[in-house]
């Protein structure tokens, strides 16, 4: 939990979430909310926050539209704000307006809005040398936001898994449909993080910037798991064998390729390349723990959130008496 100091801190200051409307926004700003803050929620399309307004007390959760691409939109997000966390990331368009060097404009708004705590949050393999044009964009991202407001925190959260997220949910869908499931990168390591702890870590940043200025820590979950693991664990967690066939590298890269320019390809060529690279924090930054979190470790939740995968979901046989 939050420690007493956060909610003294946070409670009554305005805070912005730029892109907030999304899967880690909708946590932070359940975090925020209980310790008393005020939330303006600025998006390209705020109204798939408003279900957070419920959450909040009258006048509480603001919402704004907001496109961080224009410099004029952002200086009215951040006017009379106390603090705010950038939340913005795409996979694939204009990622160096978006996610790169474009942040310049968001580092200048600040400044100039007063803002006292910057929280950035960035990616796990951001680095100016990866191998994919994302990796490279958080890391542009990154030096723009500190050129530009020195005192910013930056964090670099692994993978994040929650009840709603498009990560296991995803894997949990097509486990649950097919018969035979291809694993990409069978090997490739995660270190995934529940989307709550690392809202808490968020939480920590802004309730102590004078700590946290200046600093980049590095944000994972208490294990590493192989692609094929954890499809394994979400197959038993479902009350499934599953069949899964892991595909060589060489055949996700070529189906990647081929595929991922489409709408809805589940894997495209710059996201085969980060998956290639893997997940695992690299420990060149201080970790979770330097801001005195004990991140949950994913079996806590799975079988919990797994059950309307189950045959029958709730009213089906448990997982361990249709393994064996």
């Amino acid at each position: 939990m939050t420690s007493h100091r956060a909610e003294q801190t946070l409670e009554g200051k305005v805070i912005v979430l730029l892109g907030g409307s999304g899967f880690v926004g909708r946590h932070l700003a359940q975090h925020l909310l209980a310790q008393g803050a005020r939330l303006r929620i600025a998006s390209r399309n705020p109204q798939r926050a408003y279900r957070l307004k419920p959450l909040g007390n009258l006048g509480q959760v603001q919402f704004v539209r907001c496109d961080i691409t224009n410099a004029e939109s952002v200086a009215r997000a951040l006017s009379g704000a106390d603090a705010l966390v950038n939340l913005v990331g795409v996979f694939a368009g204009e990622l160096d307006a978006v996610q790169g060097s474009g942040l310049g404009k968001v580092a200048a708004a600040a400044r100039g809005a007063g803002i006292s705590a910057l929280v950035h949050v960035s990616a796990n393999g951001a680095d100016p040398d990866s191998p994919s044009a994302y990796g490279r964009s958080k890391a542009a991202g990154e030096a723009a936001i500190l050129a530009g407001f020195p005192g910013a925190t930056i964090l670099r959260p692994s993978v994040l898994f929650g009840p709603d997220d498009q990560f296991l949910n995803l894997f949990a869908k097509l486990i649950a449909m097919l018969p035979v499931v291809p694993v990409f990168g069978p090997d490739k390591r995660l270190q995934p993080l529940f989307v709550d702890d690392a809202a808490l870590a968020f939480t920590t940043a802004l309730a102590d910037p004078a700590r946290h200025s200046g600093k980049v820590y590095q944000l994972g979950g208490p294990e590493t798991l192989s692609m094929l693991e954890l499809h394994q664990r979400i197959a038993a967690a479902q009350g499934r064998k599953g069949r899964f066939v892991p595909l060589p590298d060489a055949a996700s890269a070529a189906f990647a390729t081929a595929t991922g320019w489409l709408p809805f390809a589940p894997l495209s060529r710059d996201q085969w390349r980060m998956l290639a690279a893997g997940n695992v924090l690299p420990g060149e930054h201080p970790g979770i723990a330097a801001l005195d979190i004990a991140p949950r470790p994913l079996a806590l939740f799975l079988d919990r959130w797994m059950v309307q995968y189950r045959t029958h979901g709730r009213f089906g046989t448990t997982p361990a008496a249709n393994l064996h």
